[in-house]
């Protein structure tokens, strides 16, 4: 396999991805790794994790790499950046099809964004004022329990009555996750509660109509979040096979478009 391939790399706050796209919109090759703090080297180590899971391939093969996310001005290698808003809503649409209201629950922020049944993105909301709602926020909360993100989400499905977090703020929140714990309540009924906290934040922020689509790293098929947020909303909540890929696949297809992003 020699190409042509075109690259999408989406370095986040937490992790950063990248995909290969072949010539048909096909993911040829995808990896992660955990961004930590030099996002050029990261991205670099990606892109070396793609070449060597396609025998023969080359970066000559590859036409075009757009970079996305967090520390996309970080890509040294890539020929365009673009936002998260774009490469989510081109991603969607290439999955689905049909005018879907996405949510990306991502480490720093979390969007909502509608696509009409043309692909366009019609309107989008951002959660920036604070972690709540986001995969900072059930990572930090997390650690207040004493355990991984993992973790959290095992402790959680044993849960069986979500306890109301009082407040969205982490700082808060973490503080209020100690005084439910010397109450005596259940850490996995804590748990549970901390992802409908999230649910509860996500919902405030924009009309959620349409189908809906979960994507990011918390937002696993079949998982926690996924099921709270179909008890909460009363209906199916779709999830790519994938959904901590989708920002990297909408890069991908971007370049492959040569840049350009309709949304």
């Amino acid at each position: 396999m020699n190409g042509p391939f075109w690259c999408g790399v989406d370095v986040g706050s937490s992790y950063a991805k990248a995909v290969l796209v072949d010539a048909e919109g096909e993911v040829a090759a995808e990896a992660v790794r955990r961004t930590g703090v030099a996002f050029d080297v990261v991205a670099a180590a990606l892109r070396a994790d793609l070449l060597g899971a396609l025998p023969g391939a080359a970066a000559e093969g590859i036409a075009r790499t757009v970079a996305t996310g967090y520390g996309r001005d970080n890509v040294a290698f890539a020929d365009g950046a673009v936002t998260e808003l774009t490469c989510q809503a081109v991603a969607g649409w290439h999955l689905f099809r049909r005018a879907v209201t996405l949510i990306d629950v991502g480490g720093q922020d979390t969007k909502v964004i509608v696509l009409g049944p043309d692909g366009r993105r019609k309107s989008f909301q951002m959660n920036r004022r604070c972690a709540s709602g986001t995969g900072a926020f059930l990572e930090e909360m997390a650690a207040r329990l004493d355990t991984t993100p993992a973790g959290l989400e095992t402790l959680a499905a044993r849960g069986g009555e979500a306890v109301a977090l009082s407040s969205f703020c982490t700082v808060f929140a973490k503080s209020e996750l100690l005084s439910l714990i010397r109450g005596g309540r259940a850490v996995e009924d804590i748990a549970l509660g901390v992802y409908d906290a999230v649910v509860r934040r996500v919902v405030e922020m924009a009309p959620l109509r349409d189908e809906i689509v979960l994507t990011g790293g918390a937002a696993r098929p079949g998982g926690v979040l996924v099921r709270r947020f179909e008890a909460v909303l009363g209906r199916p909540v779709l999830v790519p096979a994938k959904p901590q890929m989708t920002g990297a696949l909408g890069a991908a297809l971007v370049a492959m478009r040569g840049g350009e992003a309709s949304q």
